[in-house]
């Protein structure tokens, strides 16, 4: 007699088994996720010098304007009316070309007042504008 085995003949699998690798991935994923923020250092770095920064704006060329709570304009400390706001930055818009203008309001002012200096720099032809703020805990 005759004995036939239950094995049958070894052949390729047709599937590849995808659960090994998928945990594997995620393995790796949580393990770059843990350790990416410990990487995050801040060097101290020597930047590299460039002959772009020659155009950088001077000290010369930035001006402030500040918003108070109450509504009162000032540019450079010196207190000014929206008129006189106007006028003064058309004049160093021509005798500084690349003028560059900060404006800082308090945060109770309201949005407003900060578009009608928004819009008195945008009228003077000023490009270079930013918006002071306050890096710390909002206090």
């Amino acid at each position: 007699m005759r004995r036939y085995s239950q094995r049958q003949n070894l052949g390729t699998l047709a599937e590849l088994n995808v659960t090994p690798l998928l945990d594997l991935a995620f393995v790796l994923l949580i393990i770059f996720m843990i350790t990416t923020p410990l990487m995050e250092k801040n060097e101290p770095l020597i930047l590299p010098t460039s002959n772009a920064a020659n155009g950088a704006i001077g000290p010369e060329d930035q001006m402030n304007i500040s918003i108070t709570r109450d509504g009162a304009i000032a540019l450079n400390k010196e207190a000014v009316s929206l008129d006189q706001l106007e006028s003064q930055l058309l004049a160093l818009k021509e005798s500084h070309p690349r003028i560059a203008v900060n404006i800082r309001a308090d945060k109770e002012v309201t949005v407003q007042k900060f578009t009608e200096v928004s819009d008195i720099v945008r009228k003077a032809g000023i490009t270079y504008v930013t918006m002071g703020t306050n890096s710390g805990s909002g206090q």
